[in-house]
Formats: structure tokens, C-alpha cells, sequence
């Protein structure tokens, strides 16, 4: 059995002073010194959220390696088990008589599943061995959190195909993490680009008081629509930084989209604004598909107006409507691309309904993945984007065991 000796602990200097590869390094390091792992690497999860890829330094060429080693995101491996269960899973590493074991811990920060740490170790861990490597797995997200500001490794890492110029753009439109994790709250969203990408996007902002979220389908294909989305996300980030109502932000999305598109593109949008405090939501809908409100075992669309989308006329001005959750909701935004031809014979609401304990990020790779499987051969003609609000209420009090909650 391996024991561990004292909890984690890593040479900051050191980390911050390496080459983002080198931090992987110091890290490894630090385990072999502190718990005699034989083996440290990192997987991290591509952007299509099917896959762990074993991060290598980009100068590696693919022709040389044989291809960046992919491990599926799948529920029987332990390493898919790792990162969907937010569990750490512990396997046999080497031939029969041999004691080594395999840990695969989730990298996770405020509910971003990143990837694993997986180590190789000379027998079974005993439990504060586990606390240690959840340990440096937690530190491991904050690591990677701070270097990908300053470098192209982990983009690389993730990038499991190639990226298209209109591709390239919409992605700096999405926030860096697709999950976010609070005491009152859940956030979950994913987009799955169309073969020729459909102008979707998604943002939020998580303050003292308020959680903002919006969701935004720019008419068109291609860069085109990449460059129309570009305007209205632009404006609503630079209104919400400015501290503008709701109201606010949607007629100064809508002028900039006209002002610079002269009338011949629009942007539908979903604006929300939680009150952290009460559950309390505000929300604009400008010609979008209205959310679904899952609440106890009933799925339904949320009652909303609908104004004109961004775009369509100077000087409109927006409704802002009100509505209030309940701990245990789930809201549900979705693009026109999971409600449009062949996705229309998914039934939405069932599925909701049918995954209503899973985790939101769980649940929103289950809605995507059911468009997917209804278009079958061809290719979407949309992007199909989807993102999950849970709402545990203000009196919720939830630990999140190594960056993450699957509670």
C-alpha cells in the first residue's frame, strides 16, 4: 500500500517561472517525491466534449507520434467514469501479480471538467494518498486556468480536428469554461457547430448578486454570421460591464447590429439576469425559442413575449419580463438548431424529464447528443446549442469535493 506524507504541496515559484509544458513537469515531479507515482500525465477534454486527449507539446508532429493518444468520454472507462462521476477511479496498471494501480482523478475548477490527472502508482493508495492526489488534481485546474491565458498549448491540446476561420471566431465568443458552479446555483452549456457554423453563442457573468446569462443564434452561415454574432455579443459584454439593466443592453445590442449591418442581418437572444439572493429572474426574449422550465417531473416552455430580434429595427425597445425559481428548476435555453428538422422528433421535454438527476453538464451532453443521433448520417444544418440553469436556492449549502458538485 502506498501512505501518503503530508498533504500536496507544490513549488509555486517553480510552477509560475516553467514553460506551461515545464508546469505539467513540476507537478509530476512533486508526485514522484511525495506519493513514488511511477507515471504523471495530463489528459485534457477536447472540445467536442467526446474525447480526453493526452496533452503533448506541439512541436510533437503527428506523423512522428502517430497521432495525440484519445481516450473516449465514455461512462465504462474509468477515465470516462473519472470525469463524468467527478470521481476518483482506481484501477489495475500492471500484468497479473503486479500490485501497481492506475488513479485518474478530474481536474475541475468551480464545476469545469478540464481533464485528469492520471498516475501509476507501485500498490493501492490508502485514503489520505487519494485526499493527496484530489489534492493536486484541484491544483492542477488553477494551474491550467492561469497558463492558458498566455499560451496555445491547451487550445492545442483540445483541438481534436481542424478549426475553420468562422470556427476560429465563434469560439472567442464563448466563455472560457462551459460549466460554472455556485452555491445557489448550477450553469451548464455546450454548442455543437454545424458543418458550416451557424453564428450560436452563449456567455454568462456570475457577480456578488447577480448571475447574467444570454444566448444569442445570428442569422446566416459561415463568417459571415461568425462576424454578426461577434457585434451583438460585444455589445451585450461591454453594456453588462457597464452595469446596464437588461432593457439597456438589448436596445444597444440591436442599434449596433443595425447600425452595422444596415438592416440585412438580425441576431435572436435570450438575456437573463438571476437575483442571486431570491431566485428572482429578468429576462428579454428577442426572437428566440422560449426556455423550458423543468420543475419536479413536468417540462413546459416558460411563458414569455416575444420582441423582434437584434437587428431587424433602429431604436426598438425591449420588454423585460419576470419570472421566479424554485429550488430544484432547471431552465432550459436552446438554439433553433436543436428544434429544426430532423431534431424535431426529439422529444425535448421527455429527456429533460428523464435526466432530471443528472448533473446539468451530463444533462446537456444527453440533449445534444440526442439531436445528433436524429440527424444520423448527414451533417447538422445548424448549430445546436443548449444550456441547463439549475437553481438550489438560497439556502443551499453544497461542497464541491475537487473543484466540482455532482449533486
Amino acid at each position: 500500500m502506498v501512505v501518503a506524507r503530508g498533504s500536496f504541496t507544490a513549488p509555486l515559484d517553480d510552477v509560475e517561472a516553467s514553460s506551461p509544458t515545464a508546469a505539467v513537469a513540476v507537478f509530476a515531479q512533486e508526485l514522484r517525491e511525495q506519493v513514488g507515482a511511477r507515471q504523471v500525465s495530463f489528459l485534457i477534454t477536447d472540445f467536442a466534449g467526446k474525447a480526453l486527449v493526452r496533452l503533448r507539446h506541439p512541436d510533437t508532429r503527428e506523423e512522428e507520434a502517430g497521432g495525440a493518444e484519445q481516450v473516449p468520454l465514455d461512462d465504462t472507462l474509468p477515465h470516462g467514469r473519472a470525469v463524468l462521476e467527478q470521481r476518483v477511479q482506481v484501477v489495475p496498471a500492471g500484468r497479473r501479480g503486479d500490485p501497481a494501480v492506475r488513479v485518474l482523478a478530474p481536474v475541475t475548477a468551480r464545476g469545469d471538467a478540464m481533464g485528469v490527472l492520471e498516475l501509476v502508482l507501485p500498490g493501492a493508495p490508502d485514503d489520505d494518498v487519494l485526499a493527496l492526489v484530489t489534492s493536486a488534481a484541484h491544483a492542477m485546474a488553477y494551474v491550467v486556468t492561469t497558463e492558458r491565458r498566455h499560451t496555445d498549448l491547451y487550445e492545442w491540446g483540445q483541438r481534436s480536428r481542424p478549426v475553420s476561420l468562422a470556427a476560429e471566431i465563434q469560439r472567442r465568443l464563448l466563455p472560457d469554461a462551459f460549466t460554472c458552479e455556485a452555491a445557489q446555483c448550477t450553469l451548464a452549456g455546450w454548442l455543437e457547430p454545424s458543418s458550416t457554423v451557424g453564428g450560436d453563442t452563449f456567455d454568462y457573468a456570475l457577480d456578488a448578486e447577480r448571475l447574467y446569462v444570454s444566448m444569442t443564434d445570428a442569422m446566416g452561415h459561415d463568417v459571415e454570421a461568425a462576424l454578426l454574432a461577434t457585434l451583438a455579443v460585444g455589445s451585450l459584454r461591454n453594456g453588462r460591464r457597464a452595469s446596464h439593466d437588461l432593457a439597456v443592453m438589448a436596445r444597444d445590442a440591436n442599434d449596433a447590429v443595425a447600425e452595422h449591418h444596415d438592416g440585412l442581418g438580425f441576431v435572436t437572444g435570450l438575456l437573463l439576469s438571476v437575483e442571486l439572493s431570491s431566485g428572482a429572474v429578468e429576462v428579454v426574449n428577442a426572437g428566440h425559442p422560449r426556455p423550458l422550465l423543468l420543475r419536479g417531473r413536468s417540462a413546459r416552455p416558460l411563458r414569455l413575449e416575444v420582441d423582434l430580434p437584434f437587428g431587424v429595427l433602429p431604436g426598438t425597445s425591449y420588454r423585460v419580463q419576470r419570472s421566479q425559481l424554485e429550488p430544484g428548476d432547471r431552465l432550459v435555453l436552446l438554439t433553433d438548431g436543436m428544434l429544426e428538422r430532423n431534431a424535431r422528433d426529439v422529444d425535448l421535454p421527455a429527456l429533460l424529464v428523464q435526466h432530471r438527476e443528472a448533473h446539468p453538464r451530463q444533462l446537456i451532453q444527453a440533449l445534444t447528443t440526442a439531436v445528433q443521433e436524429a440527424v444520423g448520417d448527414g451533417e447538422l444544418v445548424d448549430d445546436a446549442t443548449a444550456l441547463c440553469l439549475q437553481w438550489h436556492g438560497t439556502r443551499a449549502h453544497r461542497r464541491a469535493s475537487g473543484g466540482a458538485s455532482t449533486s
